[in-house]
Protein backbone atom coordinates (compact mmCIF):
# COMPACT_ATOMS: atom_id res chain seq x y z
CA UNK A 1 0.00 0.00 0.00
CA UNK A 2 2.82 2.37 0.91
CA UNK A 3 4.63 1.62 -2.35
CA UNK A 4 1.44 2.21 -4.36
CA UNK A 5 0.90 5.56 -2.66
CA UNK A 6 4.49 6.55 -3.40
CA UNK A 7 4.07 5.58 -7.05
CA UNK A 8 0.94 7.74 -7.31
CA UNK A 9 2.83 10.71 -5.85
CA UNK A 10 5.64 10.25 -8.34
CA UNK A 11 3.21 10.09 -11.28
CA UNK A 12 1.37 13.19 -10.06
CA UNK A 13 4.65 15.04 -9.63
CA UNK A 14 5.80 14.15 -13.12
CA UNK A 15 2.43 15.11 -14.56
CA UNK A 16 2.41 18.50 -12.83
CA UNK A 17 5.97 19.17 -14.00
CA UNK A 18 5.00 18.47 -17.59
CA UNK A 19 1.98 20.83 -17.38
CA UNK A 20 3.40 23.61 -15.22
CA UNK A 21 4.47 26.79 -16.93
CA UNK A 22 3.38 26.08 -20.52
CA UNK A 23 0.43 27.48 -22.49
CA UNK A 24 -0.64 25.34 -25.44
CA UNK A 25 -2.54 26.48 -28.51
CA UNK A 26 -3.47 23.69 -30.89
CA UNK A 27 -4.60 23.36 -34.50
CA UNK A 28 -4.19 26.96 -35.57
CA UNK A 29 -4.67 27.39 -39.30
CA UNK A 30 -1.65 28.95 -40.98
CA UNK A 31 -2.57 27.99 -44.55
CA UNK A 32 -6.09 28.57 -45.80
CA UNK A 33 -7.24 26.02 -48.35
CA UNK A 34 -5.99 26.72 -51.87
CA UNK A 35 -3.33 29.25 -50.89
CA UNK A 36 -1.68 30.36 -54.14
CA UNK A 37 -4.18 28.14 -55.90
CA UNK A 38 -2.66 24.85 -54.80
CA UNK A 39 -1.73 24.44 -51.13
CA UNK A 40 -4.19 22.68 -48.81
CA UNK A 41 -5.30 23.93 -45.41
CA UNK A 42 -2.60 23.22 -42.81
CA UNK A 43 -2.35 23.82 -39.09
CA UNK A 44 0.26 24.31 -36.40
CA UNK A 45 0.59 24.13 -32.61
CA UNK A 46 2.15 26.80 -30.41
CA UNK A 47 3.79 26.11 -27.04
CA UNK A 48 4.59 29.22 -25.01
CA UNK A 49 6.04 29.86 -21.55
CA UNK A 50 3.25 31.18 -19.34
CA UNK A 51 5.58 33.90 -18.12
CA UNK A 52 6.73 35.01 -21.59
CA UNK A 53 7.30 38.75 -21.76
CA UNK A 54 6.95 39.35 -25.48
CA UNK A 55 10.69 39.14 -26.08
CA UNK A 56 11.11 35.37 -26.05
CA UNK A 57 13.00 33.61 -28.79
CA UNK A 58 10.92 31.59 -31.25
CA UNK A 59 11.67 28.17 -32.72
CA UNK A 60 9.65 26.70 -35.60
CA UNK A 61 10.05 22.92 -35.91
CA UNK A 62 9.44 20.98 -39.15
CA UNK A 63 9.04 17.24 -38.69
CA UNK A 64 10.74 14.49 -40.64
CA UNK A 65 9.25 11.42 -42.28
CA UNK A 66 10.82 11.04 -45.75
CA UNK A 67 8.63 13.89 -47.05
CA UNK A 68 5.64 11.51 -47.12
CA UNK A 69 4.70 10.89 -43.48
CA UNK A 70 4.69 12.39 -39.98
CA UNK A 71 2.50 14.84 -38.11
CA UNK A 72 2.94 17.68 -35.66
CA UNK A 73 1.33 15.88 -32.69
CA UNK A 74 4.24 13.43 -32.47
CA UNK A 75 6.46 16.34 -31.43
CA UNK A 76 4.35 17.86 -28.67
CA UNK A 77 7.08 16.82 -26.26
CA UNK A 78 9.53 19.06 -28.11
CA UNK A 79 7.21 22.04 -27.85
CA UNK A 80 6.66 21.45 -24.15
CA UNK A 81 10.34 21.11 -23.33
CA UNK A 82 11.48 24.15 -25.30
CA UNK A 83 8.66 26.24 -23.84
CA UNK A 84 9.73 25.28 -20.33
CA UNK A 85 13.19 26.53 -21.30
CA UNK A 86 11.79 29.91 -22.32
CA UNK A 87 11.38 29.42 -26.08
CA UNK A 88 8.04 29.99 -27.82
CA UNK A 89 7.84 26.90 -30.01
CA UNK A 90 5.80 26.35 -33.16
CA UNK A 91 5.29 22.79 -34.48
CA UNK A 92 3.86 22.59 -37.99
CA UNK A 93 2.20 20.17 -40.37
CA UNK A 94 2.91 20.57 -44.08
CA UNK A 95 1.68 18.99 -47.34
CA UNK A 96 3.09 15.50 -47.91
CA UNK A 97 3.95 13.31 -50.87
CA UNK A 98 2.57 11.74 -53.01
CA UNK A 99 -0.21 14.35 -53.26
CA UNK A 100 2.30 17.21 -53.08
CA UNK A 101 5.89 17.70 -54.13
CA UNK A 102 8.96 19.29 -52.62
CA UNK A 103 8.39 22.87 -53.81
CA UNK A 104 4.91 22.77 -52.23
CA UNK A 105 6.39 21.60 -48.93
CA UNK A 106 9.00 24.33 -48.91
CA UNK A 107 6.44 26.99 -49.78
CA UNK A 108 4.19 25.76 -46.96
CA UNK A 109 7.12 25.87 -44.54
CA UNK A 110 7.87 29.44 -45.59
CA UNK A 111 4.20 30.32 -45.08
CA UNK A 112 4.47 28.92 -41.52
CA UNK A 113 7.39 31.27 -40.92
CA UNK A 114 5.41 34.19 -42.38
CA UNK A 115 2.43 33.38 -40.14
CA UNK A 116 4.74 33.19 -37.15
CA UNK A 117 6.37 36.52 -37.92
CA UNK A 118 2.93 38.14 -38.17
CA UNK A 119 1.28 36.48 -35.17
CA UNK A 120 3.77 35.19 -32.63
CA UNK A 121 3.63 38.38 -30.54
CA UNK A 122 0.18 37.19 -29.41
CA UNK A 123 1.90 34.25 -27.71
CA UNK A 124 4.78 36.14 -26.13
CA UNK A 125 7.33 35.56 -28.87
CA UNK A 126 9.51 38.21 -30.49
CA UNK A 127 9.02 38.24 -34.30
CA UNK A 128 12.59 39.53 -34.58
CA UNK A 129 13.94 36.35 -32.98
CA UNK A 130 12.64 33.58 -35.24
CA UNK A 131 14.67 30.41 -35.81
CA UNK A 132 13.73 27.29 -37.76
CA UNK A 133 14.64 23.68 -37.14
CA UNK A 134 13.87 20.24 -38.46
CA UNK A 135 14.89 16.62 -38.33
CA UNK A 136 15.62 14.52 -41.42
CA UNK A 137 13.27 15.69 -44.23
CA UNK A 138 12.24 18.55 -41.95
CA UNK A 139 15.89 19.55 -41.66
CA UNK A 140 16.05 19.68 -45.44
CA UNK A 141 13.02 21.98 -45.62
CA UNK A 142 14.32 24.18 -42.79
CA UNK A 143 17.67 24.62 -44.51
CA UNK A 144 16.10 25.18 -47.93
CA UNK A 145 13.84 28.05 -46.85
CA UNK A 146 16.70 29.54 -44.83
CA UNK A 147 19.18 29.80 -47.70
CA UNK A 148 16.88 30.16 -50.73
CA UNK A 149 14.78 33.32 -51.02
CA UNK A 150 12.41 32.12 -53.75
CA UNK A 151 9.76 30.85 -51.34
CA UNK A 152 9.50 34.08 -49.36
CA UNK A 153 9.61 36.05 -52.61
CA UNK A 154 6.59 34.06 -53.79
CA UNK A 155 4.80 35.02 -50.57
CA UNK A 156 5.88 38.68 -50.95
CA UNK A 157 7.47 38.60 -47.53
CA UNK A 158 10.99 39.35 -46.32
CA UNK A 159 12.70 36.29 -44.88
CA UNK A 160 12.70 36.81 -41.06
CA UNK A 161 14.77 33.71 -40.18
CA UNK A 162 17.67 34.49 -37.83
CA UNK A 163 19.21 31.02 -37.92
CA UNK A 164 18.51 27.34 -38.54
CA UNK A 165 19.11 24.24 -36.44
CA UNK A 166 19.54 21.17 -38.66
CA UNK A 167 19.07 17.86 -36.84
CA UNK A 168 20.47 15.00 -38.94
CA UNK A 169 19.12 16.74 -42.01
CA UNK A 170 18.43 14.79 -45.18
CA UNK A 171 18.63 16.15 -48.72
CA UNK A 172 21.26 18.85 -48.28
CA UNK A 173 22.58 17.83 -51.70
CA UNK A 174 19.60 15.96 -53.13
CA UNK A 175 20.85 16.34 -56.71
CA UNK A 176 24.04 14.44 -55.93
CA UNK A 177 22.17 11.84 -53.86
CA UNK A 178 19.56 11.07 -56.52
CA UNK A 179 22.19 10.90 -59.23
CA UNK A 180 24.19 8.43 -57.15
CA UNK A 181 21.16 6.27 -56.37
CA UNK A 182 19.96 6.14 -59.99
CA UNK A 183 16.35 5.51 -58.94
CA UNK A 184 13.74 4.36 -61.43
CA UNK A 185 10.98 6.90 -62.24
CA UNK A 186 8.03 6.61 -59.87
CA UNK A 187 10.07 5.45 -56.88
CA UNK A 188 9.52 7.06 -53.48
CA UNK A 189 11.97 9.96 -53.57
CA UNK A 190 11.27 10.76 -57.22
CA UNK A 191 7.56 11.10 -56.47
CA UNK A 192 8.53 13.90 -54.08
CA UNK A 193 11.40 15.43 -56.05
CA UNK A 194 10.10 14.58 -59.57
CA UNK A 195 12.19 13.06 -62.33
CA UNK A 196 13.79 16.40 -63.15
CA UNK A 197 17.46 16.97 -62.26
CA UNK A 198 16.69 20.68 -62.43
CA UNK A 199 14.21 20.32 -59.56
CA UNK A 200 16.74 18.22 -57.63
CA UNK A 201 19.25 21.06 -57.87
CA UNK A 202 16.65 23.77 -57.19
CA UNK A 203 15.72 22.05 -53.92
CA UNK A 204 19.25 21.19 -52.73
CA UNK A 205 20.36 23.79 -50.16
CA UNK A 206 24.06 23.27 -50.97
CA UNK A 207 23.67 25.19 -54.25
CA UNK A 208 22.24 28.30 -52.57
CA UNK A 209 24.77 28.97 -49.84
CA UNK A 210 26.15 32.50 -49.78
CA UNK A 211 27.66 35.02 -47.37
CA UNK A 212 24.27 36.60 -46.60
CA UNK A 213 22.71 33.42 -45.21
CA UNK A 214 21.56 33.25 -41.58
CA UNK A 215 23.87 31.12 -39.39
CA UNK A 216 23.44 27.36 -39.15
CA UNK A 217 23.79 24.95 -36.26
CA UNK A 218 24.35 21.51 -37.80
CA UNK A 219 23.92 18.30 -35.78
CA UNK A 220 24.70 14.86 -37.19
CA UNK A 221 24.67 11.39 -35.68
CA UNK A 222 27.95 9.47 -35.88
CA UNK A 223 26.03 6.36 -37.01
CA UNK A 224 23.40 8.06 -39.14
CA UNK A 225 22.26 6.85 -42.56
CA UNK A 226 25.06 6.78 -45.16
CA UNK A 227 23.23 9.13 -47.52
CA UNK A 228 22.76 11.73 -44.78
CA UNK A 229 26.37 11.44 -43.66
CA UNK A 230 27.81 11.85 -47.15
CA UNK A 231 25.42 14.66 -48.08
CA UNK A 232 26.17 16.51 -44.84
CA UNK A 233 29.91 16.17 -45.42
CA UNK A 234 29.50 17.63 -48.93
CA UNK A 235 27.39 20.45 -47.53
CA UNK A 236 29.96 21.22 -44.81
CA UNK A 237 32.79 21.32 -47.34
CA UNK A 238 30.92 24.01 -49.27
CA UNK A 239 29.75 25.82 -46.13
CA UNK A 240 33.30 26.08 -44.81
CA UNK A 241 34.18 28.27 -47.80
CA UNK A 242 31.89 30.85 -46.20
CA UNK A 243 32.18 29.90 -42.51
CA UNK A 244 35.60 28.35 -41.86
CA UNK A 245 34.60 27.12 -38.39
CA UNK A 246 30.95 26.07 -38.65
CA UNK A 247 28.81 25.34 -35.62
CA UNK A 248 28.82 21.58 -36.21
CA UNK A 249 28.44 18.67 -33.78
CA UNK A 250 28.81 14.97 -34.48
CA UNK A 251 26.97 13.08 -31.75
CA UNK A 252 28.90 9.98 -30.85
CA UNK A 253 27.09 6.68 -31.27
CA UNK A 254 23.81 8.27 -32.42
CA UNK A 255 21.79 6.75 -35.27
CA UNK A 256 19.24 8.68 -37.32
CA UNK A 257 16.06 8.24 -35.25
CA UNK A 258 17.77 8.66 -31.87
CA UNK A 259 18.91 12.09 -33.06
CA UNK A 260 15.34 13.30 -32.51
CA UNK A 261 14.29 10.85 -29.78
CA UNK A 262 17.07 12.26 -27.56
CA UNK A 263 15.01 15.44 -27.12
CA UNK A 264 12.58 13.53 -24.90
CA UNK A 265 15.24 13.82 -22.21
CA UNK A 266 14.82 17.35 -20.84
CA UNK A 267 18.41 17.65 -19.63
CA UNK A 268 19.95 16.60 -22.93
CA UNK A 269 23.01 18.74 -23.70
CA UNK A 270 21.66 19.45 -27.19
CA UNK A 271 19.10 21.80 -25.68
CA UNK A 272 21.99 23.84 -24.29
CA UNK A 273 23.71 23.92 -27.69
CA UNK A 274 20.53 25.21 -29.32
CA UNK A 275 19.76 27.78 -26.63
CA UNK A 276 23.30 29.16 -26.78
CA UNK A 277 23.16 29.25 -30.59
CA UNK A 278 19.91 31.23 -30.58
CA UNK A 279 21.02 33.64 -27.90
CA UNK A 280 24.26 34.41 -29.75
CA UNK A 281 22.85 34.72 -33.27
CA UNK A 282 20.33 37.53 -32.86
CA UNK A 283 21.47 40.14 -35.38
Amino acid sequence: MKNTFLLVLIVLALTSCSIKGVSRYRNITYIEDQLLGKLPEKKLNVFAPKKSNGDNEVLIFIHGGSWNSGKKEIYNFLGNRFARKGVVTVIIDYPLSPEYQVHDMALASAQAVKWTAQNIFKYGGNPGKIFVSGHSAGGHLASLITVREEYFDTLHFKNPIKGAVLIDAAGLDMKWFLEQMNYEPGTEYLVTFTDSPEVWKDTSPIYFLDENDPPLLILMGEKTLPGIKLSTERFLEKYKELVPEPDFHVQKGKKHKPMIVQFIYTRNKVYDWILVFMSQKIL
